[in-house]
């Protein structure tokens, strides 16, 4: 096959193999701390969790570092990437260490809450790094095909920390403390692995000399206003329009989040040791999805263009999701995780590289912190949503044909674009 034959030239590039090395530990540990977390504000017996309280605590952990995200990505074209993944991982280590203490403490909600954003705030800069640094690493004609590997593998890494997550939780010791320990512990790991690689490796090149706080601040917003005027130039709309179609799937994607957990906690399984592993079942399915997106994305960005790609995806999406989700049973609702793993992934992909080509190298590191604050803003936004409609139990007809409403108005829209 001819990704399996590209994607061995590209594992032959040192750079990216170590790249890859440090994401992958990274976002492992992401599962690892996010499924942790999940248990214990979810399915904790003593908490009985609705859709507001889901939504009151992504609010918490993702729209303060959405305001960081901006200012993160000028500081990535600043700072040497190395140096953020050595040091990013490091801090995250030791604060997953004390998110453990606090969940063995019995502390107010708000106090562990302060403990996660802090892990999840420099979550953003580790990943639109790796991101931004993707280039470095590969040629541009291998661009595509690293688009699909890294991030790809990256995710598939997260749902293998979130899979080893719950083992260790209902085998090993039931403990979401000890889980978290063991996030902090590939943290670790993640700091260690970006020490194989030269501090000047990733760029970016040259970066100026640190200036004042204040001085810092004031050019921050002015350079994040230029990264957003270069990419509404018109030789970069493509890449707008990719964004906002995967804004929109993104914001899709977090509604029937929140719905999944809301009936894995209540509705489909009769206790929440069930509704846990039945969860760790869902993700599991959808990391597959990603798979196969990582697959066969190269050949159908080849052959349709990413626009359209991102077209057939959303309107894939738009079809399948209410065939399968309107009935609220378990093995529909495992193949539409599926579904949507492999949608939302494959246009994911054909974003990033969208994204990657049509920017320069040095607003890359803006543009991709800009395009995190979407992502997060959706995502809170959708379980804002949800949380207005879903009833106790999760099961919800609205939701699911609202849904599919948006994917379908995503694949007009990108129609309507390919046309012109």
């Amino acid at each position: 096959m001819a990704v399996v034959r590209d994607l061995r030239v590209l594992l032959r590039f040192e750079g990216f193999r170590r790249l890859l090395a440090v994401r992958l530990l990274s976002q492992g540990a992401d599962g690892v701390y996010q499924i942790a977390l999940a248990a214990y504000v979810v399915f904790s017996p003593e908490k009985q969790t609705s859709a507001a309280a889901i939504a009151s605590a992504m609010a918490v952990l993702l729209l303060p570092y959405s305001l960081v995200g901006p200012f993160a990505g000028v500081l990535l074209d600043r700072w040497r990437r190395r140096q953020v993944f050595l040091y990013g991982n490091l801090l995250r280590a030791v604060m997953a260490s004390v998110t453990a203490l606090l969940m063995t403490a019995h502390v107010p909600d708000w106090l562990f809450y302060v403990s996660a954003l802090c892990v999840t705030a420099v979550n953003r800069f580790v990943l639109s790094g790796l991101s931004a640094a993707l280039p470095r690493v590969v040629d541009a004609e291998r661009l595509v095909i690293a688009n699909a590997l890294s991030p790809t593998a990256g995710t598939l890494a997260a749902t293998a920390g979130g899979g080893l997550a719950f083992l260790v939780r209902l085998v090993v010791a039931d403990s979401d403390a000890a889980v978290v320990l063991l996030g902090a512990l590939l943290y670790l790991c993640g700091a260690l692995a970006s020490l194989r690689m030269p501090v000047d490796l990733l760029g970016p090149d040259h970066p100026p000399a640190r200036p004042p706080l204040s001085s810092a601040l004031a050019r921050t917003v002015r350079e994040l206003m230029a990264g957003v005027r270069h990419l509404a130039a018109p030789s970069r709309r493509e890449a707008a329009r990719a964004l906002g179609a995967m804004t929109l799937m993104r914001f899709c994607y977090g509604a029937l989040l929140v719905m999944l957990l809301m009936l894995c906690r209540y509705a489909l399984t009769p206790d929440t040791e069930r509704g846990l592993a039945l969860l760790g079942l869902a993700l599991g399915v959808s990391g597959a999805g990603f798979f196969v997106a990582a697959l066969v994305t190269p050949w159908g960005v080849g052959r349709l263009g990413a626009g359209r790609w991102i077209l057939l995806c959303a309107a894939a999406a738009a079809v399948l999701e209410p065939a399968l989700g309107l009935a609220f049973a378990t093995a529909p609702l495992l193949v539409a995780a599926f579904v949507l793993g492999l949608t939302t992934q494959a246009s994911k992909i054909a974003t990033d590289t969208v994204v990657q080509s049509s920017v320069d190298d040095a607003f890359r590191g803006r543009i991709f912190s800009v395009y995190d604050v979407l992502f997060n803003v959706a995502f809170v936004g959708a379980a804002a949503v949800a949380a207005l409609i879903l009833p106790p139990d999760g099961r919800s007809a609205p939701l699911v044909v609202a849904v599919a409403l948006v994917y379908g108005a995503v694949a007009t829209a990108m129609a309507r674009f390919e046309l012109r």
